[in-house]
């Protein structure tokens, strides 16, 4: 009985469950400085990194044509897709009548090769 745990009524609401959780404390000045460092540092690396490629402005007026030759071929590669599952649906379905057929021809076989009739009693 002492297991039991009955519910408070008067808890707060699940709105503020993590507010305990938070640091509410203002960064010192030292700290902020140190991540605006950071943050510098990391766009001169970026700044940088984009003046290290070549041809960056033929690159982008080239960017519409590229676009447009992505999405052709891309549409190539569906009606190219399209066409090989034609292909091995044809193959595939082929091979289920192949097999098909030579069931039946089996089956006729085996009624015209019955040497006497079988009378099943019930």
């Amino acid at each position: 009985m002492a297991d039991l745990k009955i519910p408070n009524i008067n808890m707060n609401s699940n709105k503020y469950i993590f507010k305990k959780k938070l640091s509410l404390r203002r960064k010192s000045k030292r700290r902020l400085s140190i991540e605006s460092a950071f943050l510098f540092i990391l766009s001169l690396l970026l700044v940088y990194l984009i003046y290290l490629i070549p041809n960056k402005y033929l690159l982008l007026q080239n960017l519409p044509i590229s676009l447009n030759k992505s999405f052709v071929s891309a549409i190539d590669l569906f009606l190219n897709v399209y066409d090989i599952f034609l292909v091995f649906f044809i193959f595939v379905s082929s091979f289920i009548s192949l097999i098909l057929m030579i069931g039946s021809f089996y089956r006729l076989f085996r009624v015209v090769k019955r040497k006497s009739k079988k009378i099943i009693y019930k």
